[in-house]
């Protein structure tokens, strides 16, 4: 069974964890999610940008939550029970990904994925991957490289 779970380097197919922000659907590859929790309130950090809603403790680790609305030039997530905060791992570095719900888990054909058009006055152009089309509706793959605080730039 756990074959059929394991993707492999030279898999055809790439999974992702869609989920939603507002009336738009966005997507992570499965791989750099951790786990899915409820809502939790942040404690806020003084300096922190605009887009970090503060840390939470996750099992004795602190953990930076990334409100992924505003960091995409949006309004701010509510913060409710419906809310939810995706815990993401790339490399080294760990951070919570506020979003306003999970939707599903996609197996999609990596030819499908396709390159987002150059619009240099979309402000989220830069945090998206690729773009498909699952069921009549677009979903965008983020960029999890650019979408994660940097702990260099921001621990000053």
């Amino acid at each position: 069974m756990t074959d059929d779970i394991a993707p492999t380097q030279n898999s055809s197919e790439i999974e992702l964890l869609s989920f939603r922000l507002a009336e738009e659907e966005y997507s992570v590859d499965i791989m750099s999610v951790r786990e899915i929790r409820g809502w939790t309130r942040a404690t806020p950090l003084p300096h922190a940008p605009p887009h970090v809603r503060g840390v939470i403790n996750l099992r004795g680790t602190v953990l930076p939550v990334v409100d992924l609305s505003v960091r995409l030039g949006m309004s701010p997530v509510e913060g409710d029970a419906r809310n939810v905060i995706i815990v993401v791992q790339l490399g080294r570095q760990t951070a919570g990904l506020l979003v306003d719900a999970v939707s599903d888990i996609l197996s999609i054909p990596r030819e499908e994925l396709q390159a987002p058009p150059d619009l240099a006055a979309d402000s989220a152009h830069g945090f998206i991957s690729a773009l498909t089309i699952v069921d009549g509706r677009m979903i965008r793959v983020l960029d999890l490289a650019s979408v994660l605080p940097d702990d260099s730039a921001e621990a000053a």
